[in-house]
């Protein structure tokens, strides 16, 4: 599914109704280039679960995590991550939550990955034409909230 993003407000918009809808547990994998919008998807993301407190890229600390809101928000950034690096943060802690309250998992530069959850929402980010963006969703043994489908 694709999903025009014709400017910031939008994909913030969408971020809003992903953290609306989206349950514990749920695994957001975002790819694109630099700028195309990841952190501002996950901002829009902690808006909807209710969170007051910035949300702010973790480019430098990995993972921030967020716990006032709905449900916590976890938010990674894998970009400066070599693989074996990446195997080493044992994410599966998040999405299984085995050491942490069950969430939202937000892995910005999820190409990185070695390996990938059982279920999970693959996001693409890209430039369009004239400046806007695209959203592409692809559920992988889950299912988009049809609230989400209907945008």
């Amino acid at each position: 599914m694709k999903i025009l993003l014709t400017d910031v407000k939008a994909t913030l918009d969408l971020g809003i109704k992903l953290g609306q809808t989206l349950t514990p547990g749920s695994v957001i994998l975002l790819e694109g280039d630099l700028g195309a919008g990841k952190t501002t998807l996950v901002q829009g993301i902690g808006q909807g679960l209710g969170i007051t407190e910035s949300v702010v890229s973790p480019t430098f600390t990995l993972i921030n995590e967020y716990t006032q809101g709905r449900i916590p928000l976890y938010h990674l950034d894998l970009y400066r991550l070599e693989p074996q690096e990446v195997t080493a943060l044992n994410l599966e802690t998040y999405w299984e939550g085995i050491e942490v309250e069950p969430g939202i998992i937000a892995i910005e530069w999820a190409e990185r990955m070695p390996y990938l959850p059982d279920s999970y929402l693959l996001l693409n980010l890209t430039y369009g034409e004239e400046g806007n963006r695209q959203a592409q969703l692809k559920p992988f043994n889950c299912d988009i909230p049809e609230l989400i489908a209907s945008v």
